[in-house]
């Protein structure tokens, strides 16, 4: 007989009821503790959120607050204009090597503070190496070609260590010149860089016979990027006499600034170049296979500055700011637009004729270390050399121009080298040029 009762399942429930009733007794007396824990997190919450934007506005305006001048400059005078400039600075400085950022002058019992545009480590390199260059003559300038600031201005005469050959016009420009007589070809003459010619003979020589109008059976085919690459003598003579004339060659000189002064805030000489009449003058002066036509090292930088900038030359200036011993500002520098001696298209395509001397012409071999190098890779280079031996063959004239600039044109560089060797050749120009791109680029 089995027995069944019910207080099994009523204990149960009765159990359970306890158990809810325990249950919410707990959370009845802990509920107080868990406000107040809520309300100081919440308060903790809005202390930290409060503070901290109040840190942040007082940043703010602490940082925003203009700082306290240092002492109030007096208005720039009238007493110095850019015509004036050059008659100031003239015995201001004979060595370049000696050009740093800034200097003190004391003239006519004042003293005066020079501000100028030189990069002091560049200029610093620079004189190191030529010191090391084993040239009789040596002369660089580096400007910006977008506003025609000097970056650096330096030279080395090993016999005269004082003067300054970087503003002396005494150097023959020897092929420098076929960047005036490519620009009046594009120009005038119906040229473009693809243009294609012919020429008999040596590629570095000027003959009468190399200058016949006609082909002839042993005439060797050409294209103009190609001639202006290899500096073909033969090529350029041809298009001084038959594409462009006395008169072309005239303008084109003048238009880039041969037989004028060059503005410049230190006396600069002038260039200078005398066209003839005579078809073999005609071949010598286009081709620049002349010492005759004489060219400053400066202006042999604007040269470049002219192709890298668009057709448009900026005067170069070294002169920053000039203070007297009050602080009181007696010059300040503006960048100066000259006319433009071509159009941008011409510029553009004289750049593929200077790209093409980088490439495949006579600067190659001693850019090929910066075209390979990665860090370099994505410069637009481009050049011209030129090489010539004085009347008494006892020096040669090593030239190269050259501009060096980053694809977005944030940044560039024109760089002009002469080196005049003696019996025994010193560092290429070329090679110095390369090395203060390197140097520039790599510093920058």
């Amino acid at each position: 007989m089995i027995y069944k009762s019910n207080y099994s399942a009523k204990w149960r429930k009765y159990q359970a009821r306890l158990q809810r009733t325990a249950r919410r007794n707990r959370f009845l007396r802990k509920l107080p503790l868990l406000f107040a824990l809520t309300v100081g997190t919440l308060a903790i919450f809005v202390f930290v959120f409060s503070a901290r934007s109040w840190f942040f506005v007082a940043f703010s305006q602490t940082s925003q607050k203009p700082s306290v001048p240092e002492k109030p400059k007096k208005a720039a005078s009238d007493k110095f204009s850019q015509e004036d400039l050059a008659e100031f600075l003239k015995d201001v400085i004979n060595d370049s090597s000696a050009l740093v950022d800034q200097w003190m002058v004391d003239k006519k019992g004042s003293r005066f503070t020079i501000q100028t545009t030189i990069d002091a480590k560049l200029q610093n390199h620079i004189v190191r190496r030529l010191r090391r260059a084993r040239t009789v003559q040596s002369a660089v300038v580096v400007l910006n070609p977008y506003d025609g600031r000097i970056l650096a201005l330096a030279s080395r005469d090993m016999h005269n260590p004082t003067e300054d050959l970087c503003l002396k016009a005494a150097f023959p420009a020897a092929s420098l010149f076929k960047i005036i007589s490519a620009a009046a070809a594009l120009e005038t003459a119906g040229y473009t860089p693809d243009k294609r010619l012919s020429f008999v003979g040596s590629k570095h020589t000027l003959y009468k016979y190399q200058l016949k109008a006609h082909a002839r059976r042993s005439s060797r085919q050409t294209i103009f990027r190609k001639a202006f690459a290899a500096s073909n003598n033969s090529v350029f003579g041809k298009l001084g006499i038959y594409d462009l004339g006395q008169n072309t060659l005239n303008e084109y000189a003048d238009k880039f600034l041969f037989n004028r002064p060059i503005p410049f805030d230190f006396p600069i000489a002038m260039s200078t170049i005398d066209v003839p009449t005579n078809d073999f003058g005609l071949a010598e002066i286009s081709s620049g296979f002349n010492k005759r036509t004489l060219i400053s090292p400066l202006h042999a930088a604007l040269l470049a500055a002219v192709v890298a900038n668009q057709g448009e030359m900026a005067a170069p200036w070294l002169v920053d700011t000039i203070y007297d011993d009050t602080d009181g500002i007696l010059y300040h520098a503006r960048c100066r637009m000259l006319p433009p001696p071509i159009s941008k298209k011409t510029s553009e395509e004289l750049k593929v004729l200077m790209q093409e001397s980088v490439i495949y012409g006579t600067s190659r071999t001693a850019f090929r270390k910066l075209r390979r190098n990665g860090k370099f890779k994505h410069l637009d280079l481009g050049a011209k050399t030129g090489t010539i031996n004085d009347k008494m063959d006892r020096f040669k004239y090593d030239w190269i121009t050259t501009y060096a600039l980053t694809p977005d044109g944030a940044n560039g560089i024109c760089i002009s080298v002469l080196g005049v060797h003696g019996k025994k050749l010193g560092v290429r120009s070329v090679e110095l040029a390369r090395a203060i791109i390197s140097y520039y680029f790599s510093s920058s």
